[in-house]
C-alpha cells in the first residue's frame, strides 16, 4: 500500500498523486486535499508532502465545508485559518509543531496584533519563522487574514 493509501484510509483525506512514495524506499509528491478544506479550482491543492516536507497553500478563515468566510472580526478569522492548516498539516501526518516557517498577509496592518495574539497560542513554544506582510486584497473579499506555511515530518 502507498502512503497515499495509507493517509486516504487513516485520515479521511482525499489524495491526488503525481508519485506516491513506495516501501521501497523513494520518496515521491503528494497533493493533499483534506475533506471539508478541498480547493474550489483545480489550479491549486491545499497541501502537498513531498518527502518529509509539507507545504501549506495560502488558507483562510473559511469554515470547513463551506465557502464561507467566519463572521467575527481578524481574530476569529486567523484561528479558523490556522484551524485549517491543522487540518491540512494532519491530512500529511504532521502537527503543528512541525512548522517551520509561516507567511501571514493582512488586509489592514493594523489588525496585526490580534492576528498576533491568537497566532502565538497555537505555535507557544519556539515558534516557526515568520514574515507578515500588508496587502491591498486577498482571493475572498471577506478574508482579513491568508497565512501559508511549511513543515517538516520530525518523526
Amino acid at each position: 500500500m502507498t502512503t497515499c493509501s495509507r493517509l486516504a484510509a487513516t485520515a479521511g483525506v482525499l489524495c491526488f498523486a503525481t508519485a506516491c512514495a513506495h516501501s521501497s524506499g523513494t520518496t515521491g509528491r503528494e497533493v493533499l486535499n483534506p475533506p471539508g478544506l478541498a480547493p474550489l479550482v483545480p489550479a491549486y491543492s491545499v497541501a502537498i508532502r513531498s518527502g518529509d516536507q509539507i507545504f501549506v497553500s495560502g488558507m483562510t478563515g473559511m469554515k470547513p465545508g463551506t465557502q464561507d468566510i467566519v463572521a467575527g472580526g481578524v481574530a476569529v478569522q486567523t484561528r479558523q485559518t490556522l484551524e485549517n492548516i491543522r487540518t491540512a498539516l494532519q491530512a500529511g501526518g504532521a502537527t503543528m509543531a512541525d512548522v517551520d516557517e509561516c507567511t501571514v498577509f493582512l488586509k489592514d496592518i493594523a489588525d496585526y496584533a490580534a492576528m498576533n495574539t491568537v497566532y502565538s497560542e497555537f505555535f507557544p513554544v519556539a515558534p516557526p519563522a515568520r514574515a507578515t506582510l500588508s496587502v491591498t486584497a486577498l482571493p475572498r473579499p471577506a478574508a482579513l487574514v491568508e497565512i501559508k506555511c511549511s513543515a517538516r515530518l520530525r518523526r
